[in-house]
């Protein structure tokens, strides 16, 4: 059995909830959704989807299970999200009749449809959805006979999803202008060892769910580049250099647990290699998952959360990602290699786009602030979703402790100043307070 097989099925072991009934079998519908979703990961990892790319596809499939338990008449704990963001705006109307007797089978079969569209390799999801109707007819869950209608509604689903994410701006990025590294001390440039060019540069151009001006979020001023002693630029610099020089085991565990770069590369020879990572908002969308089957949600309420997450990670990259090509500032490597020590290395290697705000610290921060509000205070959870990705498993005493580590861990990597962190986390509560405040029945 190979390796990523092998790592396939563990994750599936580990994926635990509460049951429900379908036709004769026990169906655990919140550990299923996890399962079946992981599929859309699993091509995002082969496609290297960007950070910001991989929110955008967990915001659309995401939303396309939520949609058609909406349509199905489920009730949710807080406010309909479709009404609170601009997708408001659109009819959401349903024309497909039939009997649908699991909406639970059709939202996974629009979510798996929606990937098939959305995402370059998604054709390989066309072999998962035979798997699922194989699953679904003998599981009972669905009939020979009501099999067509629950296809239908998920095809309508779909295509209906597909229609807003052609007009969100994305098919346009690849007629703008090109982004250029700026000359001067202070900005950016490719680092190694791949020196990838800069990533999704344009992405503030994307259309955001929830955020209407994305000034109102913009960070405060970063320390100015200069590297005089006692500027707060030269410490933070020396910070990061000496911080790396001195990590004990646990700190240097911190880092990669969080590192999710899905851009990795390592050299084999004259062989570039590419490693498999999940992508910064898979991370947190596998611990979304956790938490559903921890909380034993119902299926309609694990497609609710999975949707408010994804959603709150697409505006977060889009704020995050409009402050990094704005400041345009240089990594850590690049200015230790140039000013201080032509040899150090960080632990983590640095992914390819500006340094400032830190992405992990915003989208972090604001996927916490939304699961806090959800599942509460102090929920504590086990976060085993890097298992997959040959780490261990590691505890959680609550959502809010977790983006805190998460934040920090891109010092210990090597890769990001204290202010693009401090900042990145300030950015991303007022973006999670935000979507919070506009779904949460309990207005705070």
């Amino acid at each position: 059995m190979n390796r990523f097989l092998f790592l396939s099925l563990t994750f599936a072991i580990l994926l635990m909830g509460s049951p429900s009934k379908a036709g004769s079998k026990e169906v655990n519908w919140s550990k299923l959704y996890a399962e079946e979703l992981f599929h859309i990961t699993e091509v995002m990892v082969t496609d290297v989807a960007p950070p910001p790319v991989a929110a955008r596809i967990y915001a659309y499939t995401s939303l396309a299970a939520y949609l058609v338990s909406k349509n199905q008449g489920a009730r949710f704990e807080n406010d309909d999200l479709l009404e609170h963001s601009y997708l408001g705006s659109y009819d959401w109307g349903i024309t497909t009749s039939g009997q649908v007797s699991s909406p639970e089978f059709a939202a996974v079969m629009a979510f798996l449809k929606v990937g098939q569209e959305i995402m370059p390799s998604g054709y390989l999801l066309k072999e998962k959805q035979q798997d699922w109707i194989r699953r679904g007819l003998r599981d009972k869950i669905v009939t020979k006979k009501t099999l067509q209608a629950h296809l239908d509604l998920a095809s309508e689903v779909a295509e209906k999803i597909m229609g807003v994410a052609k007009k969100d701006g994305y098919l346009q990025l690849s007629t703008l202008t090109r982004y250029t590294p700026q000359k001067g001390e202070g900005f950016w440039y490719p680092t190694p060892p791949a020196y990838i060019a800069a990533v999704e540069p344009e992405w503030k151009t994307i259309k955001p769910f929830f955020i209407q001006n994305l000034e109102e979020y913009k960070p405060a001023p970063m320390a100015p580049f200069d590297m005089s002693e006692g500027s707060s630029f030269h410490g933070q610099l020396m910070e990061v250099y000496t911080t790396t020089k001195e990590l004990n085991q646990e700190r240097k565990l911190i880092a990669n647990f969080w590192d999710c770069n899905p851009f990795k590369v390592e050299f084999s020879g004259h062989m570039a290699i590419g490693v498999k990572k999940i992508s910064p908002g898979g991370h947190w969308i596998g611990i979304t998952g956790i938490a559903a089957q921890k909380a034993g949600l119902s299926f309609a309420e694990t497609a609710y959360v999975h949707a408010l997450v994804g959603l709150t990670l697409h505006d977060a990259f889009i704020s995050c990602w409009k402050t990094k090509y704005e400041t345009d500032r240089i990594r850590p490597e690049t200015v230790i290699n140039q000013k201080i020590d032509q040899r150090w290395k960080p632990l983590l290697q640095t992914p390819p786009f500006p340094e400032y705000t830190s992405g992990h610290s915003v989208i972090s921060r604001a996927s916490a602030v939304v699961l806090t509000g959800y599942f509460g205070d102090n929920f504590d959870y086990v976060d085993n979703s890097e298992i997959y990705f040959g780490l261990p498993e590691r505890p959680f005493k609550s959502f809010l402790l977790a983006s805190e580590e998460a934040a920090i861990s891109r010092l210990y990597g090597g890769i990001h100043f204290r202010d693009a962190i401090e900042e990145g986390i300030k950015q991303g509560e007022k973006i999670g307070d935000l979507v919070w405040s506009k779904v949460s029945k309990n207005k705070y």
